[in-house]
């Protein structure tokens, strides 16, 4: 399928700082949106709030617009630019989620009831990982098959079979392996707060 009319209207007026066109933008697009985040979200057994999916939403829109509309930029008008966006909004959507099943599995949170928003805000307190390089300095303490398994699962949002095939493990043993590291983790984090 090819770029539309209507979308390369759209997409040339928002890259031109119109603002009708971005507004034209997201009521023609925030239904594919929250589509993608909602499909992303039942594919991984993830149970999300309205707002949830708001804030998933957002930050896809703010991914769009960031750096002078960057992304959107980078479109090459060779397929649809729904198709195109679709992509992009999968890809928040994992990051977004890979983020909150991580908060989750070190016992930080608990998805089911702390919306995505009260993350970030939950992150900044003195027993919570507050950044990348805390992640990195607890991946640190697990052994490098553990690390790459952890990082695929929860940083990538890789399933089970993906993780197989890249790292060449068999595909049963990663559920243990991701128990075993979150336990290590769940000991460094208390030892680390308990200090």
């Amino acid at each position: 399928m090819v770029l539309t009319d209507v979308d390369r209207q759209i997409l040339d007026g928002c890259l031109n700082r119109d603002p009708d066109a971005w507004r034209r933008f997201v009521e023609r697009f925030t239904g594919l949106f929250v589509h993608v985040i909602q499909h992303t979200a039942d594919a991984r057994s993830v149970r999300l709030s309205p707002v949830d999916v708001e804030d998933v939403c957002a930050q896809i829109l703010l991914t769009l617009v960031r750096d002078d509309f960057a992304v959107l930029r980078r479109f090459r008008r060779k397929a649809s630019l729904a198709t195109y966006l679709t992509v992009i909004a999968r890809r928040v959507a994992v990051r977004e989620l890979a983020k909150r099943k991580l908060q989750e599995e070190l016992g930080h949170l608990d998805a089911r009831t702390v919306p995505v928003h009260e993350v970030a805000s939950a992150s900044k307190t003195p027993e919570r990982i507050a950044d990348q390089d805390q992640v990195e300095q607890l991946l640190r303490q697990l052994n490098e098959r553990e690390a790459a398994i952890v990082r695929a699962y929860h940083l990538e949002g890789k399933s089970y079979r993906e993780i197989s095939e890249e790292l060449g493990v068999p595909e049963n043993s990663i559920g243990p392996t991701l128990y075993r590291a979150r336990e290590k983790l769940r000991t460094a984090v208390s030892s680390d707060t308990s200090e």
